[in-house]
């Protein structure tokens, strides 16, 4: 199976049938000693990161509608070296993206904090898939994004009006899988919400809520998935 999906394209998805092999991702099992080396230098600039557990993935692909892979756990400083040879790696990355939606119709995003990876960077609240987000080894999308939107923001998406399917949009960089939520609030007041769990945070992982008002509304420090993303939205698509 490997890696078979179209590329910069915004896919419709039904089902997300990924599942977690217990075995060593190969990319972790042979670059042992790169991975520490490297570990050691990205520690050095950003001394709060942390090695925790992350997934990658050795295969995806579409079929009919349908999302179908194997990925591995693997420490978060092997997915800091894949960052940095993701061609020949035999590795890919997927995610998830809760498109919080607020009751203007307005989009919330957030500014990742300093001290991260992705410092000033702007996107939908979001982390790497972790092995909790599995349930009987098939990842649970939908628990990844409440999980990491409440983690993050505070906001709390179990309640809020999910979109009726999921899509996909696959480039060089990784797959984000992505479904709106709506909520009933402004984005102004849902910004105001997410500006008091930050203030009250002690080590934050977010800077700042981004309210995107339309297309063309595109700040500064958008990451490049994001962009599709949002037209997306305001081209009216079927949720």
């Amino acid at each position: 199976m490997s890696f078979d999906l179209p590329r910069n394209v915004i896919l419709p998805v039904d089902a997300v049938d990924v599942r977690l092999d217990p075995s060593l991702h190969p990319f972790e099992r042979d670059n042992q000693a790169a991975i520490a080396e490297n570990w050691r230098r990205e520690m050095e600039a950003k001394p709060a990161l942390y090695d925790g557990t992350v997934v990658l993935l050795s295969a995806l692909a579409y079929r009919d509608s349908r999302l179908v892979g194997r990925c591995h756990a693997v420490k978060y400083s092997t997915f800091m070296l894949w960052r940095k040879n993701r061609e020949l790696s035999g590795a890919e990355h997927a995610y998830a993206h809760a498109v919080l939606v607020a009751g203007d119709n307005a989009l919330v995003a957030i500014r990742m904090g300093s001290h991260t990876v992705n410092a000033g960077r702007v996107y939908f609240a979001a982390g790497s898939f972790e092995p909790i987000d599995f349930r009987d080894g098939l990842v649970d999308v939908d628990f990844n994004m409440i999980r990491e939107v409440g983690e993050e923001t505070g906001i709390d998406l179990a309640v809020a009006q999910r979109g009726q399917r999921y899509y996909a949009l696959s480039t060089a960089s990784g797959t984000v899988i992505f479904r709106r939520y709506q909520v009933a609030e402004s984005a102004d007041e849902i910004a105001r919400r997410i500006g008091a769990f930050v203030a009250a945070e002690t080590e934050p992982e977010i800077a700042e809520p981004v309210i995107i008002r339309h297309a063309a509304d595109l700040p500064d420090g958008l990451m490049g998935h994001m962009k599709p993303l949002i037209e997306w939205h305001f081209a009216g698509e079927q949720a």
